[in-house]
C-alpha cells in the first residue's frame, strides 16, 4: 500500500532505475531534502503510542529485617503485600483496519488498563486478546475502531542483510520518532537482553526504551518486524537492535483472529544438538550445517514420521536450520495444523520428509487435582506430567511424574513452588496426583517432601 511513495526514495537512496539498472547521485537539492519523507508520511500513521497500567503486589520492608536479634522476634511484622501501580510506555503497530494492533508482551502482556494513542491524537481503550511471554508478542483489539491505517506484513524470510530499514516508535516517551539504518544480521537467537527467547532480525537502526513494539519497515513501507530488544550495557541503543520477524507476527494475528486464548506452537518432542566441525566430520558430512537429533519423545510427530536419533535436520520448507531456536521458529511460522517439509540427512543421504505440525498431546490424562480445605496444603494444585503439561510449564520434554501447577498459600510457605516435580512425600513414592493426596492424609508430627526443582534435588522438612 506504500509503493506509490517510493519513486523519489528509490532514486535518492538506492540510485538504481529498474530499466536502466545504473546508479547515480541525487540530481537536485529537492531530491536530497526529500529523503525518507514520503515513506514516513505513509507508514507513520499505522504506528501508535501505548500507555499501559500494571498493578503488582509488593511486600513492605520490615524495619527489623536482617537484624540478628529483632529479625526472629518480629518476623513477618509489617510485611503485608500491597498493590503497586506501574506505568509502562511503548509502541504498537496497527495491522488491520478494524483495530488489531501488535506490540510486545513486556509492554502490555500483564496490563490491567491500556490506552492507545494514534498518530493523529485519537485515543482508544484496548484489550489484550492474545499474548505470549516467550515470544514477547501481544495482540490488542482497539475498542470501536474502524477504517484505521495499517501496515502490510512482508515475508520476513525474503529480507536480506544490507537492506535499508526504518524504525518507528516512541523512544523515551518524547513522541513518535523515526530512525534509519540497515538490516545488519539475520537468524539471531539468544543475543538480546530480557526474558524473551526467540529468533530475531538484527538492525543498526537505533532502538531505545519506548521503541518496544514499534515498526521496523523496509523501503516499500512493508512491516519487516516488531522492534523488541537491544544489546546494551547502558540501557540505550549501541547500534545493535533486534526485531521479531513479521512471519511470526502473522501467525499470532491468525490465531488471535480465530479466537485462541493462548498462543499455541507445534510440538517437536525432541532435543537437538548444534552441529560443529567435529560432529559433522564424525557423521561424514561435508558441511557444518543443520541440527542433530539427540533425543526423541515416544509420542513425537517426528518419530511417527520416521526420524531417528542421530538424524540431521538441515532445512524446514526450504529455509536453513542451524539451531534449536531456528527449528522452533520454523515450525511455529509453518502454522499449527499444517504440514512442513523437513530435509533430513541420514548416512550422508538427504531426503525431504513431511511432518504434521501438531500441539503437544494431553496423553496420558493430566489428572489435575486441587487439594481441599482439610488437606495439609489446601489450595495446592498438581497434575500428572504429559507432553501438554510439560510444554505449558516449560519443563523438559522428558520430564515425568507429578508437577505443582499452583502452590497455594500454605504449600508456598513450606517452600514448595510452581513447576516443582514431587518425587516422594513422607516416604511414599509419587507417581500420580492421588498419591500426593493419600500421603498428606497420614497423621504425623513431621512432614518431608522430596522434589526436583530445575534439575536439582530438594528436600523440605517441617513440623506440622
Amino acid at each position: 500500500m506504500f509503493r506509490n511513495c517510493l519513486t523519489a526514495l528509490t532514486i535518492v537512496m538506492l540510485g538504481a532505475l529498474p530499466i536502466q539498472a545504473e546508479t547515480r547521485v541525487p540530481a537536485s537539492q529537492a531530491e536530497i531534502a526529500l529523503g525518507f519523507a514520503p515513506l514516513v508520511k505513509e507508514a507513520a500513521p499505522a504506528v501508535v503510542n501505548i500507555y499501559a497500567k500494571i498493578i503488582t503486589e509488593t511486600q513492605a520492608r520490615s524495619p527489623f529485617m536482617n537484624d540478628p536479634f529483632f529479625d526472629d522476634l518480629f518476623r513477618g511484622f509489617g510485611q503485608q503485600r500491597r498493590p503497586r501501580v506501574q506505568n509502562s510506555l511503548g509502541s504498537g503497530v496497527i495491522l488491520s483496519a478494524d483495530g488489531y494492533v501488535v506490540s510486545n508482551y513486556h509492554v502490555v502482556g500483564t496490563a490491567s488498563e491500556i490506552r492507545v494513542v494514534t498518530n493523529d491524537r485519537r485515543e482508544f481503550n484496548a484489550q489484550v486478546v492474545l499474548a505470549d511471554e516467550e515470544s514477547d508478542l501481544a495482540i490488542l483489539q482497539l475498542d470501536e475502531a474502524e477504517d484505521l491505517p495499517f501496515l502490510t506484513l512482508r515475508d520476513s524470510d525474503r529480507v536480506e542483510v544490507g537492506e535499508l530499514a526504518l524504525a518507528i516508535g516512541n523512544p523515551f516517551g518524547v513522541g513518535q520518532t523515526v530512525s534509519s539504518g540497515i538490516i545488519s544480521g539475520l537468524a539471531r537467537s539468544g543475543t538480546a537482553t530480557g526474558a524473551g527467547r526467540g529468533y530475531y532480525i538484527q538492525t543498526d537502526a537505533p532502538i531505545n526504551p519506548g521503541n518496544s513494539g514499534g515498526a521496523l519497515i523496509d523501503v516499500n513501507g512493508d512491516l519487516i518486524g516488531i522492534n523488541t530488544r537491544i544489546l546494551s550495557r547502558s540501557g540505550g541503543s549501541n547500534g545493535i537492535g533486534f526485531a521479531i520477524p513479521a512471519n511470526l507476527v502473522r501467525e499470532f494475528v491468525r490465531q488471535a483472529q480465530e479466537g485462541s486464548e493462548a498462543f499455541q506452537r507445534p510440538w517437536a518432542g525432541m532435543s537437538g544438538q548444534l552441529m560443529d566441525a567435529d560432529l559433522a566430520e564424525s557423521l561424514g558430512l561435508g558441511l557444518v550445517e543443520g541440527m542433530m537429533i539427540s533425543d526423541l519423545h515416544p509420542k513425537s510427530p517426528f518419530g511417527r514420521a520416521g526420524f531417528q536419533v542421530g538424524d540431521v535436520i538441515t532445512q524446514v520448507d526450504g529455509e536453513p536450520v542451524n539451531s534449536p531456536p531456528e527449528m522452533v521458529f520454523r515450525m511455529t511460522v509453518a502454522g499449527l495444523g499444517q504440514t512442513a517439509v523437513f530435509t533430513r540427512v541420514r548416512d550422508g543421504v538427504a531426503e525431504d520428509v513431511e511432518v504434521a505440525m501438531l500441539p503437544a498431546p494431553n496423553d496420558p490424562p493430566a489428572e489435575a487435582l486441587a487439594l481441599g480445605e482439610r488437606s495439609v496444603f489446601p489450595g495446592l494444585e498438581i497434575a500428572r506430567i504429559n507432553p501438554a503439561v510439560a510444554s505449558g510449564m516449560g519443563l523438559p520434554f522428558t520430564a515425568d511424574g507429578v508437577v505443582v501447577t499452583h502452590a497455594g498459600p500454605y504449600a508456598a510457605r513450606a517452600g514448595i513452588q510452581e513447576a516443582d516435580i514431587l518425587v516422594r512425600v513422607n516416604g511414599r513414592d509419587i507417581e500420580r496426583p492421588t498419591d500426593v493426596e493419600q500421603a498428606l492424609r497420614e497423621k504425623t508430627r513431621w512432614m518431608q517432601v522430596e522434589l526436583m526443582r530445575r534439575g536439582q534435588r530438594v528436600v523440605l522438612r517441617f513440623r506440622l
